[in-house]
């Protein structure tokens, strides 16, 4: 792999930011089918899933190995080394976010309450959401490397970044519904199951608000 991600830095060291924020993707984009399976009560899916997601996490965590150590240091970018690297670290955090949930739903054999599921398949799917416009911008740096920066490219990114934020406040929002409701439940379900759901809601949480760090990370990219 270090052979290959150094043919592609030779080009552009903006593919492989891409290709390691697809394997992210691929990797948040597992927790939908985690969660449904999680409300079926399907355990052997959630298992089989988790897995995969962990295996994807690790992926994603060769690839940034290799993007850190074939980075040039010495030789002209048409991007700051140390924003690439920025946004390469946050990308990789949503990938072991998206695998500490899996651990923690797997590990104690969650189930979610009937009163606050609902709200936890929307709240994943819009955090999957927020991930997914992410990498459309993140997509977008082909170009806006072959323009330097400027022209209508950068305001399409910049409307893209605008929509990640709109999306990342829905998940807030989501996030708010869900404790909420588990507060009016809470008396009725163990206190260590309690303490653990409010755990997972803060951490799939975390998911929008990394996916918008990435989009943070951009924008300071383009105000250079």
């Amino acid at each position: 792999m270090g052979n290959y991600f150094a043919e592609i830095f030779a080009r552009s060291p903006i593919n492989p930011l891409q290709q390691h924020m697809a394997k992210v993707q691929a990797c948040i984009s597992e927790l939908e089918a985690l969660f449904e399976a999680v409300v079926e009560k399907d355990f052997e899916s959630v298992a089989a899933t988790q897995q995969r997601i962990s295996d994807l996490e690790h992926d994603a965590d060769d690839m940034k190995k290799d993007l850190r150590i074939h980075l040039p240091k010495g030789m002209f970018l048409p991007v700051s080394r140390s924003d690439v690297l920025n946004v390469l670290a946050m990308q990789d955090r949503i990938a072991n976010r998206s695998k500490d949930i899996a651990g923690i739903i797997t590990g104690r054999k969650m189930e979610l309450p009937d009163a606050i599921a609902p709200l936890f398949i929307k709240l994943i799917r819009r955090s999957v959401d927020a991930s997914a416009q992410a990498q459309v911008a993140i997509n977008e740096l082909d170009e806006l490397v072959e323009t330097g920066f400027r022209g209508g490219e950068i305001k399409l990114v910049e409307k893209m970044l605008t929509e990640l934020d709109a999306i990342e406040s829905d998940t807030d929002t989501l996030q708010r519904e869900i404790r909420e409701a588990l507060f009016g439940i809470e008396s009725n379900l163990p206190p260590i199951d309690v303490i653990f759901l409010y755990q997972l809601i803060d951490w799939t949480g975390d998911l929008g608000d990394l996916a918008q760090r990435v989009g943070s990370r951009l924008q300071l990219m383009l105000a250079r």
